[in-house]
């Protein structure tokens, strides 16, 4: 049996308990530390965690970045390897990783790109979706999680891409989707508004249609066949509601200001 690599993983999770087994499994023959970072899960998430061997932490949820950062900081490896509760590591990615501490590339670079491939309705997309590039391996003192919803990923230093999928469970079904969808495009909406982003009703119109092309024509989605057509349509409405939110939150705003000037 080959030695735990000097590596952490973290996951973060909230009521996972349909996919933290297959998420650790998946790395806990090459890291030597799995770091779950749960913010009150009232299912079997924690006791599933730590039969497996992971080590949980309680910490109050603030947003996604902010998790990750906080697993980061606590990981005891200097390297780690961000993974979500709903991804799988894949043989060939498991390899990859092995590769670089074996030729000694996880000291030549900062940081390292893996390739997500998600599970969509009972079968994995090949074009919709594809390819997503994110930096998940890393040196911790090379890297800072940023954002509000999405994480912005600041690396310094060089990268590189790696062989092999981060296999993504995303969806239920379409109404896990769709309820998914509302909660992050207003969520999303909350975030351009506290950044300063205002309304206009030319991004209404125009993004979700160039979302929908871009996800369906240029990607390639229409290959996948239905499926990619439903990205495709999702992508339009998750667009669509993001700019609606933030009409709708700057409207409440107007609507608060005139009754108290009366």
């Amino acid at each position: 049996m080959e030695k735990p690599l000097p590596l952490s993983v973290v996951i973060v999770t909230l009521n996972e308990e349909e996919n933290i087994k297959r998420a650790i499994e998946s790395v806990k023959d090459i890291a030597s530390e799995v770091l779950v970072i749960d913010s009150g899960s009232k299912d079997k998430t924690i006791e599933i965690a730590e039969k497996l061997g992971a080590k949980v932490i309680f910490h109050k949820w603030k947003n996604y970045p902010s998790q990750v950062q906080f697993g980061i900081d606590n990981a005891s490896n200097p390297y780690v390897f961000v993974i979500d509760a709903d991804e799988e590591v894949s043989k060939e990615l498991k390899e990859s990783i092995k590769q670089i501490f074996k030729n000694g590339d996880i000291k030549k670079y900062a940081c390292f790109y893996v390739s997500r491939k998600t599970f969509y309705i009972g079968k994995f997309l090949n074009f919709a979706w594809q390819p997503e590039y994110r930096i998940r391996i890393f040196h911790k003192d090379k890297v800072k999680y940023e954002g509000f919803l999405h994480e912005k990923v600041i690396c310094t230093g060089k990268t590189k891409k790696l062989k092999g999928f981060l296999y993504h469970y995303t969806y239920k079904d379409i109404e896990d989707q769709y309820k998914k969808l509302i909660k992050y495009s207003k969520i999303s909406a909350i975030g351009m508004h506290e950044k300063g982003k205002k309304f206009k009703l030319y991004n209404l119109i125009l993004n979700p249609l160039w979302g929908f092309f871009k996800e369906y024509f240029i990607k390639l989605g229409f290959l996948d066949g239905i499926r990619g057509l439903s990205v495709a349509v999702s992508h339009f409405f998750y667009v669509f509601l993001k700019y609606l939110f933030l009409w709708e939150i700057e409207e409440e705003e107007k609507r608060k200001i005139k009754t108290t000037n009366k």
